[in-house]
């Protein structure tokens, strides 16, 4: 498991409510929902490092 690290994040009201209906929707929290969105978009985008595909995502709910 890699290690977490903290990060101040800055995020429009419109957003972080939009964010925390899906994160309630999928049963996770708002922070595990923003982690889950970015590692999705990192995915796609081919951005993730070669370990990082395959392995059970931490805050995934599934």
């Amino acid at each position: 498991m890699s290690a977490k690290k903290s990060y101040p994040l800055r995020i429009g009201a419109e957003v972080l409510e939009a964010m925390q209906r899906w994160a309630d929707d999928d049963l996770r929290s708002v922070n595990a929902q923003i982690e889950y969105v970015l590692r999705e978009a990192l995915r796609q985008a081919g951005r993730l490092p070669r370990e990082g595909r395959g392995r059970a995502r931490d805050g995934d709910a599934s």
